[in-house]
C-alpha cells in the first residue's frame, strides 16, 4: 500500500510538472540580423507600399487621363499626386505617368514576417511612370525617382532605427521586384 502511495505522489509530481512546463514551451528563435542591404530593402518596400496607397486613396477608379489629387495619409501627413494614367482593358494594364508629393506621409505594416514590419514617415517628391499591372496578363514594370527623398522611423521586427534623409532613389519594379539604389546604396527587394 505504501509503495502504491509512492508510485502515486511520483505520478502526480511528475504531471504537475509536465503541465507547468508545457504552457511555457521553447523560447522562439531570435530573428536572423538584419544589414544594411536588408533595412533598405524593407523601407524601398515601406516607400513603394505608401504610394501605392497614395495611388488607391485617389486614382483607383478614376476616369483616364489627367488628374490631380490631394489626400490626407491615414496615419498622418498628406499627399498629392498628379498626372496621366491610361487603362489598357485588353492587356489588364495602366499606363502612368505620376508625379507623388509627400508631406509626412505615415505608413505602419505589421507582419509575423520580420522583414516585412515597419513604421516609416516618407517626405518629398517622387515620380513613377511605367506599367501598373491589374490583370494577371500583365507584368508592372515601373521606374520610380527622386532627387531627395527622406525616409524615418524604423523598420524589421524587432524595430530598428531607420534614418534617409534627402536622398537619391533610382528604382525599377519589374513584376514583384524592386531594384536600384537609395542614398547610392544597391537595394533589392521583393514586394
Amino acid at each position: 500500500m505504501m509503495r502504491d502511495v509512492l508510485i502515486l505522489c511520483a505520478v502526480l509530481s511528475g504531471a504537475a510538472f509536465v503541465g507547468c512546463g508545457s504552457d511555457v514551451g521553447p523560447a522562439p528563435a531570435a530573428p536572423p540580423p538584419c544589414d544594411q542591404l536588408c533595412l533598405d530593402g524593407i523601407a524601398v518596400r515601406g516607400m513603394r507600399e505608401t504610394m501605392k496607397l497614395v495611388f488607391n486613396l485617389t486614382f483607383q477608379g478614376k476616369d483616364v487621363g489627367a488628374h490631380d489629387f490631394t489626400t490626407p495619409c491615414p496615419l498622418g501627413g498628406k499627399a498629392r499626386i498628379f498626372g496621366t494614367a491610361t487603362s489598357n482593358a485588353t492587356q489588364g494594364s495602366t499606363e502612368i505617368d505620376l508625379t507623388y508629393e509627400l508631406d509626412g506621409c505615415t505608413l505602419l505594416q505589421r507582419d509575423d514576417e520580420p522583414k516585412e514590419n515597419y513604421r516609416l514617415v516618407v517626405s518629398g517628391t517622387v515620380r513613377q511612370t511605367g506599367i501598373l499591372a491589374v490583370q494577371p496578363s500583365a507584368t508592372t514594370a515601373l521606374g520610380i525617382m527622386s532627387g531627395a527623398l527622406t525616409a524615418t522611423g524604423t523598420v524589421y521586427d524587432p524595430p530598428v532605427g531607420f534614418d534617409a534623409q534627402a536622398c537619391p532613389l533610382t528604382l525599377s519594379q519589374n513584376g514583384n521586384k524592386l531594384t536600384g539604389l537609395i542614398c547610392g546604396r544597391d537595394v533589392t527587394q521583393d514586394l
